[in-house]
């Protein structure tokens, strides 16, 4: 059963940072290929943030965080970071990990229960 499970949210000033986690359980070779980190604002739709694939060293950002955040992970550990630097209170919402079974990423088929950001200006 895959599980994933987000923490490291919190209230934080801006121009400050905060590390997400998401621990992942029932990653197998088939499944879970591609992990992203995604947001949701009040009032906005969910946008992608950024992905990594836990078999080679692609990354993604969404053209807002490029510089700022820092998506990585931890093959051992089966969990993935996402590093958040020079937070702005537009960063403000919740993230959300997710799992996608293949390369092209376009399903994401796991998700997490999300974790809140808080930027105070």
């Amino acid at each position: 059963q895959v599980q994933l499970v987000e923490s490291g949210g919190g209230l934080v000033q801006a121009g400050g940072s905060l590390r997400l986690s998401c621990a992942t359980s029932g990653r197998t070779t088939f499944n879970m290929y591609t992990m992203g980190w995604f947001r949701q604002a009040p009032g906005k739709e969910r946008e992608f943030v950024a992905a990594i694939r836990w078999t080679s060293t692609f990354t993604q950002y969404v053209d807002s965080v490029k510089g700022r955040f820092t998506i990585s992970k931890d093959n051992a550990k089966n969990t993935v970071y996402l590093q958040l630097n020079s937070l702005k209170p537009e960063d403000t919402a919740t993230y959300y990990c997710a799992a996608d079974n293949s390369a092209t990423a376009k399903t994401w088929d796991y998700w997490g229960q999300g974790t809140q950001v808080t930027v105070s200006s």
